[in-house]
């Protein structure tokens, strides 16, 4: 088990070789730090805690001040635990970067969902709605609460309430590609959260650190765009061969000169 926190950036499309589309979220990964390890002689288990997102100090409060700097670091504004891990291949303060995770593996990911305030249960529990003619008087309501022996509402009904904003898993997603240079990883389908929130990426719980075989991506090259002074510069280049090439060029025999002597 390892993981790594990150920030989604949104969702955008590539392409393989074969020609395949594929959707994918862009996770953006600045350097994780251990703050602190977790053993089952000191807390009762063993868990690698992370600090992402490095804040100003006045930002922050003394104890936690004080709990990063045992690490070495600044102030960080999200520390979460990660269980299930080796204990024995992390070092506190230990930097942990995109390269935790490779092309082709199965993780979990994990964010608070985005929230939709409160709703109705055919939005919130997707219940079907009454007949819409007008006579019907019944068209998007809750409908029967309950039975009558009991003569009142059971426990777990679906009602009205506050829909989403609470912590959501994505389960055996892809991985599709791991950029180094940009500090982005690229993982199949939609994860939860709206953008720029935080999110975790862990092994998959039910495939293990298994990897499949991906295909390969089209990559594209970025041409930077001439600036005006380059520009400028072609154009007087330019003129100046032309210039050349006029000044040099031999008088051909009848010419206007020649008829004028």
């Amino acid at each position: 088990m390892k993981g790594i926190l990150g920030k989604k950036i949104g969702m955008t499309q590539v392409f393989t070789t074969n020609g395949r589309l594929i959707p994918v979220t862009v996770i953006e990964v600045q350097p994780n730090i251990v703050t602190q390890i977790k053993t089952v002689e000191t807390d009762g288990y063993n868990a690698v805690q992370l600090g992402y997102e490095t804040i100003k100090p006045k930002n922050s409060n003394k104890p936690k001040t004080g709990h990063t700097k045992k690490a070495n670091t600044e102030p960080k504004r999200f520390l979460r635990e990660i269980r299930g891990v080796n204990i024995e291949d992390y070092t506190l303060g230990q930097e942990l970067n995109v390269s935790v995770f490779t092309k082709g593996e199965i993780v979990d990911v994990s964010g608070i969902s985005k929230g939709k305030g409160f709703q109705g249960v055919i939005k919130r529990h997707n219940q079907s709605r009454g007949p819409m003619g007008h006579g019907s008087q019944y068209h998007r309501g809750v409908g029967s609460l309950g039975t009558m022996l009991p003569m009142h509402v059971l426990k777990g009904k679906k009602l009205p309430g506050h829909m989403g904003n609470v912590l959501t898993t994505v389960q055996n997603l892809e991985v599709v590609d791991v950029d180094l240079e940009n500090n982005v990883i690229l993982v199949k389908g939609n994860v939860p959260g709206p953008k720029k929130s935080l999110v975790m990426i862990r092994t998959s719980v039910k495939k293990g650190e298994k990897i499949n075989e991906m295909e390969e991506l089209i990559t594209y090259e970025v041409v930077e765009e001439p600036t005006e002074e380059a520009v400028e510069e072609e154009k007087t280049e330019q003129e100046n061969v032309t210039e050349g090439s006029t000044e040099d060029a031999p008088v051909a025999e009848g010419s206007s000169e020649e008829v004028s002597e």
